[in-house]
């Protein structure tokens, strides 16, 4: 139904979440979509796979609500960051309550998907941002 467009090229897309039940619900739909995905535990360990060349990664599914560093001073830290800057980033959150979405768009954020997540939703939008 949807035009994969990560299939024809090498981008991946990258899931930062705390959470591997997440991590592995998520990477399981998109990877039968035929996506490529990456997963990372922390913003930190994302970071180090943003910064290596070797994985080209396109998008980042940023999970909002972790420890140490949450998606919002991550999203800030990576619009800072010259390497980073350019990547988007869609905003995945359980917080759906009003104001949140913008929230998350003024944190730098190029989209918004709240949990449980509408998957055909999020292919809209991941291909939109392609």
């Amino acid at each position: 139904m949807f035009k994969n467009l990560f299939m024809n090229n090498d981008k991946s897309l990258l899931i930062i979440d705390d959470d591997s039940t997440n991590i592995f619900a998520l990477s399981a739909i998109l990877k039968a979509k035929k996506f490529h995905c990456l997963a990372a535990a922390s913003a930190a360990e994302g970071f180090d796979l943003l910064k290596k060349e070797d994985h080209n990664i396109g998008i980042v599914l940023m999970d909002m609500m972790m420890p140490e560093m949450d998606g919002y001073e991550a999203m800030a830290a990576m619009r800072e960051d010259r390497e980073m800057s350019a990547i988007p980033v869609i905003a995945v959150t359980a917080q759906a309550m009003d104001g949140d979405k913008q929230k998350c768009m003024e944190s730098g954020a190029s989209g918004y998907v709240s949990k449980p997540i509408d998957i055909d939703e999020l292919i809209r939008l991941i291909n939109r941002l392609k």
